[in-house]
């Protein structure tokens, strides 16, 4: 099970952190990402993080964003800074069971139930 948080309200140019909590499985060896679906368009990939802290961003939050991962405590993090008014989506996080560096939402078996990142101009 897979618990989003930490979305909200801010205006453009802020930061904003999301947590995503993992409960069952073996989270450490997951592949984790985060995923983004703005009103009326498809859901879309933002990051991701391998079992082993590798990471890949989607071109439109690189240099921006930055996910990490706790394996301490279960959680994924997505960081983001300079945010901008297009970045405004429900925020999903995903993991995957086995090892993946697909940015295909069927390689992720597990989901969170979004949260929502509203940026104001």
């Amino acid at each position: 099970q897979l618990q989003a948080s930490g979305g909200g309200l801010v205006q453009a140019g802020g930061s904003l952190r999301l947590s995503c909590a993992a409960s069952g499985g073996t989270f450490s060896r997951y592949t984790m990402g985060w995923f983004r679906q703005a009103p009326g368009k498809e859901r879309e990939f933002v990051a991701r993080i391998m079992w082993y802290s590798e990471t890949y961003y989607s071109d439109s939050v690189k240099g921006r964003f930055t996910i990490s991962r706790d394996n301490a405590k279960n959680t994924v993090y997505l960081q983001m800074n300079s945010l901008k008014p297009e970045d405004t989506a429900v925020y999903y996080c995903a993991a995957a069971t086995v090892a993946t560096t697909s940015q295909m939402q069927r390689a992720y078996d597990y989901w969170g139930q979004g949260t929502q990142v509203t940026v104001s101009s």
